[in-house]
């Protein structure tokens, strides 16, 4: 198998999802072509060569719709020859593109390939796409189909995190986020978006709360009881998890993640592909894994994944360095952190999804580069990227410095 190499990585801000985002007025299209701008301009890349570019986006609807990478290429005045393609996973959509391209190189069919993600959940909402888990009864009850707030209350429930507990996690998600920007360690990686005529449309992640703090976070009422409770969710879990006599509702908009807009990709190539471009790599496309888990509890697929991967790649806990996990919920990091007896010094170091927002087809390719960048400035090694993901599932993938 070719060994598959990462060579770099750009991400926007991410702007919030509102209409009074800063990022609102750019249509995915151009979020996502202003990353391949400068991917391309980082690395003097001649896009003739570029094999595929592979983006996740989970609403690929709208603005969003048909095959968005191949529209960005166009709009980032890339070579006609590289073609693209868009694919979804749900919230590990940006890492499974990352993967995706990885296996091609890996198998030979391709020399050099960019993978990421995009989505503009200001100008897309959520779920716009639809689809049978949403709304099909055949598909939703086997399912035991409900809102992932509901699930990751569930979550709390089942493992025994209070309120204090994803509240305490989410001020310090804001606090390390807030000293990772202050201290100027994503630099390396955020593009500004610029507008038509060249000025800064944002520079910085726009969703944060720096001053976020226990007394702000109590005043927030849970937001996914009243589903749980009056939509009959509660119900739905009790039934999948017989054990909870009743759930405690504990995540709030406070301590679960953002809706943003952003984009971002990371290129990736063989060794041949690299000498092509005339780059060195940064890092090894170590191994990467998928898996089916628990639909109820939804967003414990983490813990399941990690595990797969670790057994199959012959690798165990110690080997890892830095953990990067999708702050989906704050009980969703707090389960993986207690299944695996991790440090929270190790995981999320530099804040996550909660303080700065989760563009969901996004994400994945964003937090891959962000523990890179972290491994860099530790000169540590290994990284173990991680995402939950809709109805089930979890994707992973290990990262190794050269």
């Amino acid at each position: 198998m070719t060994e598959v190499f990462i060579y770099d990585h750009v991400r926007t801000p991410r702007g919030r999802g509102k209409k009074d985002g800063a990022l609102h007025e750019v249509p995915s299209v151009r979020l996502a072509a202003k990353t391949l701008e400068a991917i391309r301009e980082r690395n003097g890349l001649n896009t003739e060569t570029v094999d595929d570019i592979i983006m996740g986006c989970v609403d690929p609807v709208m603005d969003a719709g048909a095959v968005i990478p191949k529209a960005a290429a166009f709009e980032a005045g890339y070579s006609t020859k590289a073609p693209g393609m868009q694919i979804s996973r749900f919230c590990a959509s940006g890492l499974d593109a990352v993967n995706f391209g990885a296996g091609k190189i890996a198998q030979g069919a391709d020399d050099i390939v960019i993978a990421g993600g995009v989505e503009s959940m200001s100008r897309v909402g959520l779920g716009m796409s639809g689809g049978a888990w949403f709304m099909d009864p055949s598909v939703n009850f086997p399912a035991y189909f409900m809102p992932q707030g509901v699930s990751a209350d569930l979550i709390a429930t089942k493992y025994g995190f209070s309120r204090t507990d994803v509240d305490a996690y989410a001020v310090e998600s804001q606090k390390r986020a807030a000293h990772a920007w202050e201290k100027g360690w994503f630099d390396k990686s955020v593009i500004s978006v610029k507008d038509q005529n060249g000025l800064t449309i944002l520079a910085k992640d726009e969703h944060m709360r720096p001053g976020t703090d226990m007394q702000a976070l109590a005043s927030l009422n849970p937001s996914f009881q009243m589903p749980g409770e009056m939509g009959g969710f509660e119900a739905v879990g009790i039934q999948a998890h017989p054990e909870i006599e009743r759930i405690n509702y504990v995540h709030h908009a406070g301590n679960s993640s953002g809706i943003v807009d952003g984009a971002s990709v990371v290129l990736l190539g063989s060794k041949a592909g690299g000498e092509s471009m005339g780059i060195k790599p940064r890092a090894r496309i170590k191994a990467f894994a998928n898996i089916g888990s628990d639909p109820a509890l939804m967003l414990t697929g983490p813990v399941d994944v990690t595990e797969k991967l670790l057994k199959r790649s012959g690798m165990n806990l110690a080997d890892i360095d830095l953990f990067e996990l999708n702050e989906a919920f704050a009980a969703v990091v707090l389960r993986y952190m207690q299944a695996f007896d991790i440090d929270h010094n190790r995981i999320n170091v530099n804040g996550g999804a909660i303080a700065m927002g989760h563009p969901l087809g996004a994400t994945g390719a964003m937090i891959l580069g962000t523990v890179l960048d972290e491994l860099e400035r530790r000169d540590l090694n290994t990284a173990l990227v991680t995402l939950c993901i809709g109805a089930g599932m979890g994707t992973a993938t290990v990262i190794e410095r050269v």
